[in-house]
């Protein structure tokens, strides 16, 4: 009897330690087989671009996911500000001011991005023409100027990347790539979540015109005469020959200045000089150093500082339009029909195009955006031009006198340049005068920051290798009932072998 209790004792102490090996072995089976390995979302990354134009500079937060499709970045626009006062070229007289000026918006970014992300938040400043012609007249003066502004910059805990003065070239053609991305002419998001190459792709021309300088960029559908003009850009696995050309004193601000100077020297000895542009009523004095203070404008044989130039609006959209005409260089062209304006090399333009900057700000103001027939276009403007400065005040008085001075004038100007320079005439119903697309400001801003993630590398996802929360409650469940299981056998092995009769 008692040889049997032992070996009674055996057999269920070997059972009870075999089944609650088996039974840890297949939780232990089961947690290995669940887990599944997967890739963590990218994180949000961060970019500032600072555009200094002449007349103003502008803040941009850009967002992105850190990846990239077919080696270029997918980015949106967060946040932008406009900088109290003029350019930074306006600070010639106290460029530490210039910098100064960039505090306010520079904080609102700051505030924007998450504290942990701010020494990885890239930031750039690129000044276009206003500090292209300071650079003309005082080089000197120019990198003063970007070197406060760096300061500045450099003073947040930012990546700074650099101040800088960035071609024309540049400027126009990535405000074309702005347009064609955010048009998704480049690349564009499936219902499926996928970002995908669209089967018909549709690119855009881009007309950009600034305060000192203005652009045209698009896709030549003809060989291209001058291969100077041709930009090659590689945008999401695809290539792009881009024919674009910077005119330089040609923007909104120097070709009024411009024809102030044509005027003065036309005029003989008539005083006050008659603008046409310039409504009934209005008078302009100025200095001839003020006249002339442009590198765009050469001054006379008989000029003197001091001496004052009245300008006596006479109202009219016909001479108005005239004197632009002599204004821009519309003959003067090597390549014969080939040709922009100023005797600049152009092949004829192709494609829809999408005008932006001041273009879109006169055209909204006469009401004219985003799309106007060409016979209402040259209507609305003669209307307007033909009336008078009380009229105008009367009509718009929340509008300063020297805005509504000059609306006539840079309506007939940007007439000037599409139809006879550009020769837009015969495709004038596929230009679109807008601001924005997609909630995000059209420029060459956003733009730069695309080009720049074909230079960034993308950042690589983190791996978490894990079970499901409802597989790993499971689990949980089962071995916790595994152990319970194993511990009432043991009790009742305990139990059941006291109870077994003792030896004799």
């Amino acid at each position: 009897m008692a040889d049997m209790g032992i070996r009674m004792k055996l057999i269920l102490l070997v059972a009870a330690v075999v089944t609650i090996a088996c039974m840890t072995l297949i939780a232990l089976i089961l947690s290995l087989a669940n887990n599944q390995t997967l890739n963590r979302s990218y994180s949000a990354q961060y970019g500032i671009v600072l555009d200094a134009s002449s007349s103003r500079t502008a803040l941009f937060l850009y967002q992105g996911l850190g990846f990239k499709e077919n080696e270029t970045g997918i980015i949106t626009q967060k946040l932008s500000c406009d900088v109290d006062g003029g350019g930074i070229s306006s600070y010639q007289q106290n460029p530490p001011a210039a910098g100064e000026s960039l505090k306010k918006c520079l904080d609102v970014a700051k505030a924007a991005i998450p504290e942990g992300q701010w020494k990885a938040t890239p930031a750039y400043l690129g000044a276009t023409a206003g500090m292209r012609l300071l650079r003309l007249q005082n080089q000197s003066l120019s990198e003063i100027i970007l070197e406060e502004v760096g300061k500045t910059i450099q003073s947040y805990p930012f990546d700074f990347r650099g101040a800088k003065i960035i071609s024309g070239t540049e400027e126009g053609a990535f405000g074309w790539i702005t347009i064609n991305y955010l048009l998704e002419s480049f690349v564009k998001h499936s219902f499926e979540g996928f970002w995908i190459q669209p089967k018909t792709r549709k690119i855009f021309g881009a007309l950009d015109l600034g305060g000192a300088s203005t652009q045209i960029s698009f896709i030549p559908n003809v060989a291209v005469k001058d291969l100077t003009t041709i930009v090659n850009n590689k945008l999401y696995g695809f290539k792009y020959e881009l024919y674009t050309h910077s005119y330089l004193c040609y923007g909104m601000d120097q070709a009024l200045k411009k024809l102030q100077a044509h005027l003065h020297k036309t005029s003989g000895t008539s005083s006050p000089i008659s603008h046409p542009c310039y409504p009934k009523g209005y008078l302009l004095k100025v200095t001839m150093a003020e006249l002339y203070n442009s590198p765009c404008v050469e001054k006379p044989s008989n000029f003197n500082s001091s001496a004052t130039v009245t300008f006596s609006g006479t109202g009219s959209s016909s001479l108005c339009l005239s004197s632009f005409e002599n204004v821009v260089n519309l003959s003067d062209c090597a390549f014969s029909s080939d040709c922009g304006f100023n005797g600049v090399y152009q092949p004829p333009v192709n494609g829809e195009f999408f005008a932006f900057s001041s273009y879109f700000q006169i055209f909204n103001f006469l009401g004219l955006a985003p799309k106007a027939q060409l016979t209402q276009v040259l209507s609305t403007i003669d209307t307007h031009c033909n009336k008078d400065l009380a009229t105008l005040v009367v009509e718009n008085p929340s509008v300063s006198v020297i805005t509504l001075r000059d609306y006539c004038a840079s309506a007939h100007y940007i007439m000037t340049i599409l139809l006879k320079g550009y020769k837009l005439n015969n495709t004038w119903d596929q230009i679109s005068f807008e601001k924005r697309i997609a909630d995000t400001d059209i420029g060459w801003t956003l733009g730069y920051m695309l080009n720049l993630t074909n230079i960034i590398p993308s950042e690589q996802p983190g791996v978490v290798t894990g079970v499901l929360r409802s597989q790993w409650a499971a689990q949980t469940f089962f071995i916790v009932f595994v152990l319970f299981l194993s511990l009432l056998l043991i009790v009742i092995l305990v139990f059941f072998t006291k109870t077994l009769p003792a030896a004799q």
